[in-house]
This record gives C-alpha cells, structure tokens and sequence, in this order.
C-alpha cells in the first residue's frame, strides 16, 4: 500500500476508485465500504484509494475556535489506521493535512481540485451523511452531480446496522470510554488495541519494581484514559499478560503528555524501538493522582494483583512472560 501524505504529484497520479472520510478505528461499517471499494476498482481495473485527514476536521475546529476539549477523542492512531486500510486491501492512501486552506475549499474547489485533478477519480463511495466543502456545504446530491459532470461515478452506501444500532466511530468511542469492550468488539470486528515502538522513558517504573513498556500517544484526546488489564502481542510466540496505564501520569508530571505504559508480568528484556501491540481486555479503575511515590507504588501493586488474577481466571492464557501454555 502506498501513502501519500497531501495529494500525490503528477507523476504518482493514477485512475483510482476512491471514499472520503476520517476512518478513525476502522469499524465493520468502514470495512463493508472498503470492501465495496477494493472490488469495484478491481471490476474496473483502477487503483483503490482513501482520503483521510489529520488532525480530525473537528480537531482543527475545535482548536480554531480556542476549545480543545470540542475535539473527539481518537480511537487509532495513524500507525493503526494505516495498517487496518492496509489489512482491507487498499492500494493508496492519501493522508491530507486538514488545515485553514482545505477547509475553506468550496464543494466546487474540492470536486474540481482535489477529486479531478488531484486524484483522478473515476468511482467513488461515500457514506449517507457525507458532506464536503466550506461549512459543509457539499452533499451526495451535489457530488452525484458533479460526476456526471466530470466523468466520475458515485455510490451511497446505507448505513451499516449492529443489532439494529448504526456502527459509528462514536459508538466506538463511547463503548470504550464506558470501558465496554466486548461492544466495542462486536462493531470494529476485533479486539481494541494500539500498537507502536517501545521508547525510553524516565525509568520510574524500573525504580518502583514495575519495569513498564512505553508508547507515545500523539493526540491528547485517546479513546481510553485509566488502567486497564491488557495482554501485548509482539514479545512473544503468544500474547503475554500485562496491566497499562494510560493518561498524563500526574502524581509524577504535569506537562500533560499522553503515554500508555504498560508492565508485562515478569518480563524484563530491552525492547526499545520494537513495534508492540497492546490488546485491552478490561478497565480496572480511573487515573489518579497520589501524594506521594509510596502511596503510587502501593496502587500499581494493587493494580497489578488484580490482573493477575483476572489471568488466573481465564485457566488457558499465560500467566506471565516465563509461562509457555
């Protein structure tokens, strides 16, 4: 699969059938449109393409109009939503930056500029409530129209239903913030994770006794805030039990960095710079804030009893790193 990050230039322009959206966790209604994409390009012999956009249209709003906290939360980060698009079988994405210019493209400007000449777009999917364009001023009708006045074809696709719901990215979020993770299960169509390279942290945790794994968390807004029973994929044949905080750490910083750490049971190898996947399986409590290192270290153990013993449990999954099922 190839990424662009902007509109590919004149030389790396090709026939594509293309959708449109932010495809924040790749959901089963994102998968029913990606596969209708992938055979139609294959039918018609195209390459197919997505168009997503960082930061989230309403992020760049959000922060536009001095309100962080009108920004939705993020499922994935990029990293996940490349490889789910690549996992759907998508030729090329285009990762546009969502900034004052784009969003101040009319529906004209968009069709004509991004669409024609950008991408050389000969079929095209959008979802029921697409828009596009300054203010949300283009619709389907307005699109539909516009391809047969460029040459393009365009499909609605109907809403995609789990046990009678619409499949959302905010139903995502708000099964996962409600800490619902067989419901959100049941609409991405897997497991909820995030992936990334392990980095150096301060070291905090090795000093405490709980040897932690770090991930950056670019955006401030995750999904998941708190601690979580997890299980990592990436340091072994099978997936290895763990506990992961995720959130800004604030009984030891306050510079409002978002990073989930997570402390593999028993495992104490160097694996910084290795890709890892954290899998979560339930929350155990909100962040907090403590007064002092003790009284943290004392909350980790806490945490980390009651992991282990939600893994004791299960009977059929490894115990800790040393554990070979």
């Amino acid at each position: 699969m190839k990424v662009f990050r902007g509109l590919p230039n004149a030389a790396s322009r090709a026939p594509c059938a293309l959708t449109i959206g932010n495809f924040d966790g790749v959901h089963r209604g994102h998968q029913t449109l990606l596969a209708r994409v992938t055979s139609a390009a294959k039918q018609l012999g195209l390459d197919s393409a997505v168009m997503t956009f960082e930061p989230h249209p309403r992020e760049y709003f959000a922060s536009r109009m001095g309100d962080p906290s009108k920004a939705p939360s993020r499922i994935a980060n990029l990293r996940d939503k490349l490889r789910s698009l690549a996992e759907a079988g998508v030729d090329r994405v285009v990762v546009e930056h969502f900034n004052a210019h784009f969003a101040a493209l009319s529906p004209q400007q968009f069709v004509e500029q991004v669409l024609v000449e950008g991408l050389h777009v000969k079929w095209l999917m959008i979802g029921e409530d697409f828009c596009f364009g300054a203010r949300r001023a283009g619709t389907a009708a307005l699109l539909i129209e516009a391809g047969r006045q460029h040459g393009f074809t365009v499909e609605v696709l109907p809403n995609v239903l789990n046990a009678g719901a619409r499949i959302s990215s905010s139903g995502v979020r708000a099964a996962l913030q409600q800490g619902d993770f067989a419901h959100a299960r049941q609409m991405l169509g897997h497991p909820y994770s995030i992936s990334g390279h392990v980095i150096h942290g301060k070291k905090l945790g090795r000093t405490l006794g709980f040897p932690t794994l770090n991930l950056a968390v670019a955006h401030k807004h995750p999904a998941l805030s708190g601690i979580y029973i997890v299980q990592v994929h990436g340091l072994a044949a099978q997936p290895l039990p763990a506990v992961a905080s995720i959130g800004v750490r604030p009984t030891v910083e306050d510079s409002g960095r978002v990073l989930l750490e997570t402390h593999v049971f028993d495992f104490n190898e160097n694996c910084y710079g290795k890709v890892i996947q954290v899998e979560f399986l339930e929350k155990l409590r909100d962040e907090e804030k403590y007064v002092d290192l003790p009284t943290l270290t004392a909350a980790i153990a806490r945490d980390a009893e009651n992991a282990r013993s939600y893994f004791r449990q299960k009977g059929d999954v490894a115990l800790s790193a040393t554990d070979r099922i």
